[in-house]
């Protein structure tokens, strides 16, 4: 099943409060939010990092946050007591997601993906958006319908 129709068919089936929208394919938060008709900070960016521990492991986080904000490396590697965080490449990313980057939903399907998210977001807006596993399809999703049904782990991981 592709990520598009496996997120679909997670949303209907927790019977959650959103809307498709169709839209071009878009590079830039900016465009996007134009394109769904939404602020860009209601933006969900999903960023899949690694994260380096002291005892040389490495394990790959899926960390969301406002599309108006930064990741704070720093932040992340203090939750989640690593070392060094650092992306991934955009083929690992792929390999981690079924998505090209830009089109990665905020949801972790990938037991190697530990779900992370800036509570910020939620905070701002009671709608969320995202890409939904295509470029050229986005969710706009009620926020307590996302933290109940992605359960991410929520702890500060953004800066302006």
């Amino acid at each position: 099943m592709s990520p598009h129709a496996l997120l679909l068919e997670t949303l209907e089936t927790n019977a959650c409060r959103f809307r498709l929208v169709e839209h071009p394919s878009a590079g830039k938060s900016v465009e996007v939010a134009l394109a769904r008709g939404t602020e860009v900070g209601q933006g969900a960016k999903a960023l899949i990092c690694s994260s380096t521990h002291t005892d040389g492991s490495v394990q790959f986080v899926l960390a969301v946050l406002a599309a108006d904000r930064k990741l704070s490396t720093s932040q992340l590697a203090e939750h989640l007591g690593a070392k060094k965080i650092r992306l991934v490449s955009a083929d690992k990313a792929n390999e981690l997601t079924g998505c090209v980057v830009g089109a990665i939903p905020p949801f972790s399907f990938n037991e190697e993906l530990k779900l992370v998210a800036d509570p910020e977001l939620f905070e701002r807006y009671s709608e969320i958006a995202f890409n939904a596993g295509r470029l050229d399809r986005s969710i706009i999703l009620n926020s307590n319908d996302y933290l109940r049904v992605a359960r991410p782990v929520l702890t500060k991981i953004a800066e302006q």
